[in-house]
């Protein structure tokens, strides 16, 4: 067979591969649909028992990853994305029990009347069916996704990243003997191949077979799943996230929201990446953040006027146009002196992402202006953009935090894993 030929044969073996998987996805939603509240909720707990007892096995799996990770020249911010801990395992088991403690979405109703002619209807929760979820390398989003997903009825194919192959074949591995323990179906939660990035576009083309994909990763992942997709894509977008410090801040607040939005963790989405500062209080805020941000580790990428105020700082380098538009996910801050609050919104609505963005004020007329017009999934006053998270948010563990506008926006929890069906009650009812 010539080249051409074992690579369509091959090409061919991996799509049926991705499909055979999301037919099996598809029979075992059914069973998922019937399985009561105090089911998922015993299957929940299980699971977190499980995981915390095979903590040796999860971590030696995970261990290889990071190694490979290492000699591969991975950044550490990502490294410290990719790597599990007993503690952050304990974390991951703690967010399947508040997922189980949450109230069950399927089957309620969201509206219901009674029409002239006696007909009742009935609109309520179901589950979505089969999601596909495409990641990067980050285990604990195995167990997060399987969580909601199972708690809302839904099965689940996890596509995650290579470099996190054995973490996440560890962790299903521990999901799936849950799952057969309790009498549902291993099926309910499946990895897809991870090595060739074809079977993304198969996952993600499985119409008929997959209701939803949710790509959760970096820009160039998240652009790749919603333009390829033919399945319904819901967008988590990524994270060019702001604080705005306004002429009326309270300096000591300003300073602290900051750096906690920027440094608390830099890998992560919710991580400030550009802080937008009133000229009328630039003079004194300046170089007090400056001096926090590098006790962090932070370097500003600061414009003219941000530099001239900040002193003599190695943590200071002139900003460049990419900047602006960057999602570090790094110890690295855009800065820039505005000269209004409509031009801070402006710089906003240019270059965010539609993510999260933060004002720090004690004017209640800024406040309002900022939260009216700030076009984003979440507006925060005198509070962190780190605040931007299901957990944070009581929802337990989030399948994402959608950027889009349709279905579901901001952090999504098991209400948005739902879909709607009307149901019709009658008594013989004819149309006339």
């Amino acid at each position: 067979m010539s080249t051409v030929g074992t690579a369509a044969a091959q090409g061919d073996q991996l799509r049926e591969q991705v499909h055979a998987a999301a037919r099996r996805a598809r029979h075992a939603a059914g069973e998922l649909a019937l399985a009561t509240r105090e089911t998922k909720d015993a299957l929940l707990h299980a699971m977190a028992d499980a995981l915390v007892e095979r903590t040796a096995e999860i971590l030696t799996a995970n261990e290889r990853d990071v190694a490979a990770a290492r000699e591969a020249g991975t950044p550490e911010s990502m490294i410290d994305r990719l790597a599990l801990t007993a503690d952050r395992i304990v974390g991951v088991a703690e967010g399947l029990r508040t997922v189980a403690g949450l109230p069950d979405p399927v089957g309620e109703v969201v509206r219901g009347s009674v029409l002239p002619n006696g007909l009742r209807l009935q609109q309520v929760r179901v589950p979505l069916g089969v999601a596909g979820i495409v990641y990067e390398g980050r285990p604990n989003v195995t167990v997060d996704a399987a969580g909601l997903t199972l708690k809302s009825g839904n099965a689940v194919l996890l596509r995650g990243s290579s470099s996190a192959e054995n973490s996440n074949t560890a962790l299903v591995a521990v999901l799936a003997d849950v799952l057969r323990s309790h009498g549902l179906p291993a099926d309910s939660v499946q990895l897809v191949p991870c090595h060739d990035r074809a079977s993304v576009r198969h996952l993600v083309t499985a119409r008929g077979l997959v209701d939803v994909v949710i790509p959760r990763g970096g820009a160039g992942l998240i652009s790749a799943v919603v333009e390829q997709a033919t399945v319904p894509a819901i967008e988590t977008g990524v994270g060019n996230c702001h604080v705005y410090v306004d002429a009326d801040a309270e300096l000591d607040t300003a300073v602290r929201v900051l750096v906690n939005s920027k440094a608390r963790r830099t890998s992560v989405c919710n991580a400030a990446e550009t802080v937008l500062v009133h000229r009328d209080i630039a003079d004194r805020f300046v170089p007090v953040a400056v001096g926090e941000l590098a006790d962090a580790g932070v370097t500003v990428h600061g414009d003219q006027r941000f530099v001239e105020l900040a002193g003599d700082s190695s943590y200071v380098v002139p900003a460049i146009d990419e900047d602006w538009d960057a999602e570090y996910l790094s110890s690295d801050l855009a800065a820039a002196v505005v000269d209004s609050l409509p031009e801070a919104i402006e710089h906003i609505a240019t270059h965010g992402s539609g993510h999260t963005e933060a004002i720090v004020t004690t004017d209640v007329r800024s406040a309002r202006q900022f939260t009216a017009r700030v076009d984003a999934a979440a507006v925060n006053v005198n509070a962190s953009t780190a605040f931007t998270d299901g957990g944070e948010f009581g929802m337990g563990a989030e399948i994402g935090i959608s950027t889009q506008k349709l279905h579901a926006r901001g952090p999504m929890g098991l209400p948005e894993l739902t879909t709607t069906k009307w149901l019709t009650f009658g008594d013989g009812h004819l149309r006339p």
